[in-house]
């Protein structure tokens, strides 16, 4: 199990963070929201908890600001939201946390996007990503870039989404699987389906962020 949460700020900015330090030896996920959302998404908590008992630590933030938020424009600026993830991972990096620690991204709807753009941005190793009905394609050109594992988890009720992964999926050069989780729609609210988010999270995330294993 990994540490207990602490409440932090972020960089310049002071973009809130809700911070679990990783167990000895295993990395940490930053979570990326999509639109509307806030680091307190009952679902995406409910994702971290799960990563914490296994010994992963999360980060879940704000990309925005709250008045930042009220725009919509920003809420679907992806290059916005990226570089705000690339900044936190910046943050990681210098507020304690050893390089030795593996990173991965946790990214929702619009929040996916950032992800993977964010990781072909910023300066430090990401070893995975995990996409949850996210909109990958809004990655653009980034995505022949990426180099993490990347896992993109689709509901298979949503199938507008379904056509735009399986796009993206097919940009991404890196390691990649792109799993469809039956009688999931785009929140992944039905029974038992946020509980098979967190099996494939959980497949796709341990192995790849322990300390030692290649992160890129």
């Amino acid at each position: 199990m990994a540490g207990s949460e602490k409440d932090v700020t972020i960089g310049p900015l002071g973009l809130k963070g809700s911070l679990v330090g990783p167990e000895p030896g295993l990395g940490l996920v930053l979570f990326a929201h999509g639109s509307g959302s806030s680091r307190l998404s009952p679902r995406n908590r409910f994702v971290a908890r799960e990563l914490q008992k296994a010994g992963l630590g999360t980060l879940l933030l704000d990309l925005l600001l709250a008045d930042e938020a009220e725009d919509r424009e920003n809420v679907f600026d992806i290059a916005l939201l990226a570089q705000r993830l690339a900044l936190a991972t910046d943050w990681v990096r210098m507020d304690g946390m050893p390089d030795v620690t593996p990173i991965g991204y946790f990214g929702a709807s619009t929040g996916a996007a950032a992800a993977l753009v964010a990781e072909t941005i910023t300066p430090h190793p990401v070893a995975a990503i995990v996409s949850r009905g996210g909109r990958p394609d809004l990655a653009g050109s980034a995505l022949a870039k990426v180099h993490a594992s990347t896992l993109l988890i689709v509901g298979g009720d949503d199938p507008i989404v379904i056509d735009l992964n399986r796009r993206a999926f097919n940009e991404l050069g890196c390691e990649k699987s792109l799993e469809i989780v039956p009688g999931a729609g785009h929140l992944f609210e039905e029974p038992g389906t946020l509980e098979r988010v967190v099996a494939l999270a959980l497949n796709w995330f341990p192995f790849r962020l322990r300390t030692g294993q290649r992160t890129e």
